[in-house]
């Protein structure tokens, strides 16, 4: 019997990723879902769910985080990582994800989408200086200024609502007759008294300087091009809806896709590779919507109970379930959520078991080193810090006696007195609690696995480079370079990266002119980057 050996890895934590999670559990087949930013998926965005059967009205990160509690209620295991590569030949399969190597049997790919770019000139110029993708993200940097939004789906029509919390007004661009989603989501927007909607309209250019001031765009049917200019220096924000490209990287040159990438499967949700099977909004669908995705998952759990059970009896392995309790005495007793923590389910028992594995894992000590000041957010990052501390001896907090520049901050040190090169300023609270606790893991040591050609790369840096993360806590895109930047500053004695919650320090947002997260400045803003990045692609842009 191989212990690291599963039934099936599933990629992606999102609904129909969950439900497949469920269904394998609950069979009894030993199933892992590999997440790389955040369980639930781009439903955790959506603020009102209404249309779910069953359930009244919710969140979309409330109904994805109980289909998660559901799935490990019934026995399965989660794991936080990026998969890199699939090696599908033969009976066991590999799937290698930045924290190593996983054996199965067969493989679900619920990955997803992303925000899909429409193309319109001035957009990738202008992309986290005005032009943005996530509403959840951003739309505080725009309160009080002039927003337009680009779409007429289901999120710009939900997503354009939401920005009328920020924005002084709104106005939705739609390049056709009307909304294509239900009526009453459209109506919501329509009716809103902050929000003009515009039919049959494209933009046409975005302008500006450091800031996104202008807008063009053109009424289809007329030919008429209006034009938007802020007035007095003031800037704008874009915020694009407008669909979502597949997240199939992963296995392109490896399964059939068709020419808009989506992956092709049979009714079965089988793809063109044997143990390979496919869920939600990487497929082939009419219809992208949460209950379809979950549809999918189920079905495509069914077949992959199906495959298992003949892989089993063909090789005579059988994965061992793991033991599905926490045991008492790694558990103390869990912190109350501060408010960076509120509703997250943080010190949950779950989460309690896998810091205690990350603790048991460490290889040395670390100090978390405080730099407070005198706002009551410094006492929530104390108060934070002593409870995390309060769960393991490798973890101890030490109060700055000097002053150290936009505090509050922790600065994580080895036991040897040396500096990390990690800092977090503000509260690693919200989607920033799980990158926080990797780069204890990789300060620490042993830390994330890495390919031997990327570590290379890593140890070859010969110049110092400090590199500053600005995110949000809301952000769901941040984390992911977050811990790139982490991992490379914790190899490298080079390299330092500090985070800054922007919500604490509006005049590192001012300076760089950031209007969306998460953004990468590399030295005193010599380089500026914005949107996610994994170590690799953060390597390529720091030039090694």
């Amino acid at each position: 019997m191989m212990k690291n050996l599963y039934d099936v890895v599933v990629i992606g934590g999102g609904p129909a990723g969950l439900t497949a999670a469920i269904y394998l559990a609950r069979a009894k087949y030993r199933v892992v879902v590999v997440e790389k930013e955040k369980f639930g998926g781009q439903i955790t965005i959506t603020h009102e769910v209404v249309n779910y059967p069953g359930v009244e009205r919710t969140s979309g990160a409330e109904l994805t985080e109980t289909m998660r509690k559901q799935a490990e209620s019934f026995g399965a295991e989660f794991m936080l990582a990026e998969v890199e590569k699939l090696s599908m030949e033969g009976d066991i399969k590999t799937v290698h994800t930045s924290r190593g190597e996983l054996k199965c049997f067969g493989v679900l790919l619920a990955t997803g989408a992303h925000p899909r770019m429409v193309g319109f000139q001035g957009e990738e110029e202008f992309r986290g200086r005005g032009v943005a993708y996530c509403a959840t993200c951003d739309g505080e940097f725009f309160t009080g200024k002039k927003v337009f939004v680009v779409g007429g789906g289901f999120a710009a029509a939900e997503e354009a609502v939401f920005l009328t919390k920020y924005a002084s007004d709104v106005t939705i661009l739609i390049r056709g007759k009307d909304f294509s989603c239900a009526q009453s989501t459209a109506d919501a927007a329509r009716n809103h008294e902050k929000i003009t909607v515009l039919t049959e309209t494209e933009v046409v250019d975005v302008t500006g300087d450091s800031a996104l001031r202008a807008i063009r765009y053109r009424n289809k049917n007329t030919g008429e091009v209006t034009e938007y200019r802020a007035a007095n220096g003031d800037n704008i924000g874009v915020f694009v809806f407008a669909g979502y490209s597949p997240a199939t990287d992963l296995i392109k040159g490896l399964a059939e896709l068709n020419e808009q990438g989506y992956v092709v499967t049979d009714s079965a949700m089988k793809t063109s590779v044997d143990g390979l099977y496919a869920a939600g909004d990487v497929c082939i669908k009419a219809l992208r919507q949460v209950v379809t995705a979950v549809g999918d998952g189920a079905l495509a759990a069914t077949e992959l109970e199906k495959y298992a059970a003949s892989m089993q009896k063909k090789t005579g392995l059988y994965p061992e379930m793991p033991k599905n309790e926490i045991p008492k005495k790694e558990v103390k007793e869990a912190p109350k959520a501060t408010s960076a923590s509120a509703g997250n389910a943080l010190f949950d028992a779950n989460m309690l078991a896998q810091l205690n594995t990350v603790f048991s894992r460490m290889t040395s000590n670390l100090v978390l080193k405080l730099y407070l000041d005198n706002r009551p957010v410094s006492n929530e990052l104390r108060g934070y810090m002593e409870e995390l501390a309060s769960l393991t001896e490798k973890l101890s907090v030490e109060i700055a006696n000097e002053e150290t520049e936009h505090a509050p901050c922790v600065q994580i040190y080895r036991e040897d007195g040396s500096w990390s090169g990690l800092g977090f300023h503000g509260v690693p609270g919200g989607h920033e609690f799980t990158s926080f606790v990797l780069g204890l893991y990789n300060a620490a040591g042993p830390g994330q696995p890495l390919d031997a050609d990327v570590l290379s790369a890593i140890k070859g840096i010969d110049r110092n480079i400090d590199i500053k993360v600005l995110v949000s806590l809301s952000c769901t895109m941040c984390p992911e370079l977050v811990t790139a930047a982490q991992k490379i500053a914790a190899e490298s004695s080079k390299v330092t990266a500090q985070v800054y919650d922007l919500n604490h320090f509006p005049e590192i947002r001012d300076k760089y002119n950031v209007m969306s997260v998460p953004c990468l400045v590399i030295g005193d803003g010599e380089k500026i980057s914005f949107g996610k990045k994994n170590v690799r692609q953060l390597l390529e842009l720091l030039g090694n």
